[in-house]
């Protein structure tokens, strides 16, 4: 028999026991195999400065180059702003695919982002002004929708801008499996940056150890399906101005050609993330540290590198320069352009096209780079530039992330 002492003793580590983790895990009904189209918004313009902000603001990086009082005027401006009376611009030109997803049974194309792990909406939450332009999530409209009382969100970035709100669960649609009971993030809060995006909200696919919803993180929709998939992973494919898909379950070998290059990825930061510590400036290899990494990132745009990458790049093209007031580096748009091969984990390269640098005409003769400086620190991050070369998978069992090029 227990003792006084010996209850008393397991009650308080009882008490003591954390928390689950995760709130809930959801029930999955469809095929093993699926793909969801990744439509190519057709109001889609290239705005490299603009790419480069947004970047900054999504991992908080340091600008490690000159600029202008106008480029630092637009990120003192994107920090002031928050949601307040005044009207945003109607959203046009921020994302260039968009993935019809079911959210209880109401239609939002969302930006699928490998870069972040919460599935938030535009809500009924937002004022009309916040609203409009957009595919709006109704919890009115859906008959599966629960709230979760007690569970917030919020989502910060470096510039001040961002999103929160309230949390509930649903049934959500990807292709032709869906997962009831995923956690969706309500919007009642978005900063005017944000709204100004052409998705209706985002659906994240990195680890969901970052995901944001508060007392207890919440899993991603891959998360939540991969155990019903034939293999646990999914592969975005993103050709350049075209229409793409995202795959779950298993590779679609039309999309690529060759076989398929592995490497290890280190999920600890919550990322799809692996050594990349060299690059090829065409067949020129040049070190960039021992401990720069990569991060996989469908939701940025630009590939964004460390400065040695970059100057060792630039030092090759004709006519190229800083232009402190883009924010970037610029380059006659009549130069011809060398590859671009970056270091996918130990010893595997990615061969981005030279053509595929080149990002945006400015003014008919100047184009911006896409391939810029991701400024302080150890980071590189390749973003649609490089899948827009490039059948990539992100696979749960290892992890590890693997590519191949697109026909």
């Amino acid at each position: 028999m227990l003792s006084t002492l010996s209850i008393l003793a397991l009650a308080l580590a009882i008490q003591a026991a954390p928390a689950p983790r995760f709130y809930t895990n959801a029930s999955v009904a469809g095929p093993s195999v699926f793909s969801a189209p990744a439509i190519h918004n057709e109001n889609y313009v290239r705005n490299g400065t603009l790419a480069l902000l947004k970047a900054y603001a999504k991992y908080g990086l340091t600008p490690s180059q000159e600029f202008s009082p106008e480029f630092l005027a637009e990120l003192s401006q994107r920090k002031q702003k928050r949601q307040d009376s005044s009207a945003p611009a109607s959203p046009s030109n921020g994302i260039e695919y968009l993935v019809p997803t079911s959210v209880g049974g109401q239609t939002l194309n969302l930006d699928f982002d490998t870069g972040s792990a919460d599935l938030w909406v535009f809500s009924t939450s937002l004022s009309a002004a916040y609203q409009r332009g957009h595919n709006v999530f109704s919890t009115a409209k859906s008959a599966t929708y629960k709230p979760l009382t007690g569970y917030t969100w919020r989502i910060s970035y470096a510039d001040g801008s961002g999103a929160s709100g309230t949390v509930g669960t649903d049934t959500v649609t990807v292709g032709t499996t869906s997962a009831k009971n995923q956690a969706v993030e309500l919007a009642s809060r978005v900063s005017s940056t944000l709204v100004t995006d052409a998705s209706d909200g985002v659906l994240g696919l990195a680890f969901s150890s970052i995901n944001t919803v508060s007392p207890a993180p919440q899993k991603t929709f891959f998360d939540n399906v991969k155990a019903s998939l034939q293999s646990p992973l999914f592969a975005a494919y993103l050709p350049y101005n075209k229409n793409g898909a995202y795959d779950f379950g298993a590779t679609v070998a039309s999309r690529y050609s060759g076989t398929i290059t592995y490497t290890a990825v280190n999920s600890a930061n919550g990322f799809w993330q692996y050594p990349s510590t060299t690059v090829k400036v065409g067949s020129t290899t040049h070190s960039i540290g021992t401990g720069s990494v990569g991060i996989s990132d469908t939701g940025t745009t630009l590939v964004l590198m460390v400065d040695s990458a970059v100057t060792a790049y630039y030092s090759q093209v004709a006519g190229a320069s800083y232009d402190y007031q883009q924010g970037g580096y610029v380059f006659p748009c009549a130069a011809t352009l060398p590859t671009l091969s970056v270091a996918i984990g130990p010893s595997a390269y990615a061969t981005i096209p030279g053509s595929l640098i080149k990002f945006q005409s400015l003014d008919g003769t100047t184009c911006f780079g896409g391939l810029q400086s991701a400024g302080t620190g150890n980071q590189n991050i390749y973003g649609d530039v490089f899948f827009n070369a490039f059948y990539a998978v992100f696979d749960a069992s290892g992890p590890r992330f693997g590519f191949a090029p697109l026909v």
